[in-house]
């Protein structure tokens, strides 16, 4: 139970009293007070120089400062506790609190709840490899890596997930078909596509019917690589980046790169992080959903119309900046990046 507050004359006397010279013991028998409340008030007056009441920052916290300390290392160790275990964790200990009051305790230690981001799960094997890779390649000049054409495919939903959009809107209109996006079952189809692009900019986009295996894989470098190439001014002696999936390095394939003179840069299987065409892919699914495609046929145009839009800047920045990208990776020791 908390003691009752003593009143300002009973702070005043005790001043007093130790002002004409009477220690800590004298003034508490002589006002039936503890010893510890004396010191108490005689060092506030010395660091404040009154007996008064000051201004407090608010409301005491229904949390023990133990309890405290517990959430947030509960939820450092536990990044995906959710706050309704929180809150049941601290009942169990007798503190019965909101979850905003969890929530704030949490802000101010500097932990805020993100949406998670997902990423490719990977084995020790693959860390080794990117690793590998990252280190190997770190003290390579800006040069080779404008050299570098990046490839991949990436498959874009005509309604996805990444369709969010805010709207200005007034209470009781959520409803309302210009507040709304128009979703389909199963996500309304999606499109799959192939396109590649250097620090000079990007090269070919090319819708892939049907699946992709190895013939038709070699059918879209056939037609577009080359060109690619040649438009961005890479010279004959570029060098080509692709991932490890089966239609890639299939023998058939790697024998068309030989036949063609084409230097095919060895890749770490599931790192795409070490991709920066997956940052492409990002801007340009965002940019693409803002177009609002209504069928497949518009999305395929939307896409190709934005992919061609990318202006040299950014891919140049992507390819000026690769080297922050291994240093990443290495510090990970072959794990997940910002990237």
């Amino acid at each position: 139970m908390k003691n009752k507050e003593h009143t300002r004359h009973v702070r005043d006397t005790v001043v007093k009293k130790f002002k004409a010279g009477f220690g800590y013991k004298k003034i508490s028998q002589a006002l039936n007070i503890t010893r510890s409340t004396v010191q108490a008030i005689i060092l506030k007056w010395k660091e404040y120089q009154t007996t008064a009441n000051l201004p407090r920052p608010g409301r005491p916290s229904k949390l023990s400062a133990h309890t405290r300390r517990r959430l947030i290392r509960d939820a450092a160790k536990r990044p995906m506790i959710t706050l309704d275990e929180l809150q049941r964790s601290t009942a169990e200990v007798g503190d019965s609190v909101h979850r905003t009051t969890i929530s704030r305790i949490l802000h101010k230690s500097g932990l805020y709840g993100r949406g998670a981001r997902r990423k490719p799960f990977l084995k020790d094997i693959h860390k080794k490899c990117c690793l590998k890779f990252a280190t190997s390649h770190l003290g390579d000049t800006p040069n080779m890596w404008k050299k570098v054409l990046w490839s991949d495919e990436t498959k874009i939903e005509l309604f996805g997930n990444n369709a969010k959009r805010y709207v200005w809107r007034k209470s009781n209109t959520a409803h309302h078909p210009e507040h709304t996006i128009p979703t389909v079952k199963h996500g309304g189809g999606s499109i799959m596509v192939w396109a590649c692009f250097s620090s000079a900019g990007t090269g070919k986009m090319v819708k892939i019917d049907g699946k992709l295996d190895g013939a038709k894989y070699r059918t879209i470098l056939e037609e577009n690589l080359m060109e690619s190439a040649k438009d961005l001014r890479l010279g004959r002696r570029f060098v080509f980046q692709q991932d490890n999936e089966s239609k890639h390095k299939a023998k058939s394939t790697m024998e068309w790169f030989k036949n063609k003179h084409i230097q095919v840069l060895e890749w770490p299987s599931q790192s795409p992080d070490l991709n920066p065409i997956e940052n492409l892919w990002k801007e340009l699914k965002t940019a693409v959903h803002k177009c609002s495609p209504s069928n497949l046929t518009e999305l395929e145009l939307f896409c190709k119309e934005e992919w061609e839009k990318n202006s040299v800047s950014p891919c140049a920045k992507l390819i000026e900046t690769y080297p922050k990208r291994l240093t990443a990776v290495i510090a990970a020791k072959g794990g997940a990046t910002k990237y």
